[in-house]
């Protein structure tokens, strides 16, 4: 037998043990740290995307079992979610380069995409080509590292790592320069390792955007459009004062 055909036959036995998802709280639904929109405290995970989905699915009729949500290094769960059917990625920015790679319900939040620096090593940047002199951290397969791959920033002045704790804390000791990353999530990290945010600041903005749930390209449209549908309710279901239920999560971890 060719080994093409060989090829063939084993990617089928692959696609056929794994079953079709039917309703959301079928599907697996993979997520890493990135505060406030998905965390773990304690062993429970929590976050403005996590709270929205339990609320959404719960509208729709399907309601998600947290138990259904795991957190995994974001590069692992990015891959994943490519290559494993009946799977869901959150808070993914949504971008030029991954449109194509997934189906989109959201948005959740906005978010800015921004290169960190240390306040008192003075470091600016003017234009893109000025951050190839420094040392950069970046998660892998992040948004962070994507952009500056686009913007033509050589992989060799990246430094990666699976935890932002990690680039944290080599930002403060200055093992590297700068860090790309969602700003508001950069912050939150430098502050749970015991250092002062206000002494970091955005040197560059390499995007603005929204952050939104990505599913598997091979999951039923009829599910995308069953959670979209009930995430546009709960953004517009208010309460006797008036704060719509999204607003409600949102403001619990502000």
């Amino acid at each position: 037998m060719r080994t093409s055909s060989v090829l063939i036959m084993l990617f089928a036995l692959l696609l056929s043990g794994q079953s079709i998802a039917k309703q959301l709280n079928e599907l697996t639904y993979l997520t890493e740290e990135y505060p406030p929109y998905n965390f773990t405290e304690g062993a429970k995970v929590k976050g403005i995307a996590v709270d929205l989905l339990l609320a959404a699915s719960k509208e729709s009729g399907n309601a998600i079992n947290i138990d259904d949500i795991h957190v995994q290094p974001w590069a692992r769960a990015y891959r994943s979610t490519l290559i494993k059917l009946d799977t869901v990625l959150f808070s993914t920015t949504r971008t030029q380069l991954r449109e194509h790679l997934f189906q989109w319900v959201g948005p959740l939040s906005t978010t800015r995409i921004v290169v960190m620096a240390k306040n008192s090593t003075g470091i600016t940047i003017d234009e893109p080509r000025d951050l190839i002199k420094y040392r950069i951290g970046v998660i892998r397969d992040d948004v962070g590292e994507q952009l500056l791959l686009e913007l033509g920033v050589p992989r060799d002045s990246m430094q990666e790592s699976s935890y932002a704790k990690t680039l944290a804390e080599q930002l403060q000791k200055e093992r590297i320069d700068l860090w790309a990353y969602e700003e508001n999530v950069a912050k939150w990290w430098i502050s749970q390792t015991g250092y002062n945010p206000d002494e970091f600041s955005p040197v560059f903005v390499l995007q603005e955007g929204e952050l939104y749930y990505a599913f598997n390209k091979d999951i039923e449209r009829a599910l995308i459009d069953e959670l979209q549908q009930a995430i546009d309710k709960v953004k517009i279901t208010e309460d006797d004062n008036g704060v719509s239920q999204y607003q409600a999560i949102v403001n619990k971890y502000k």
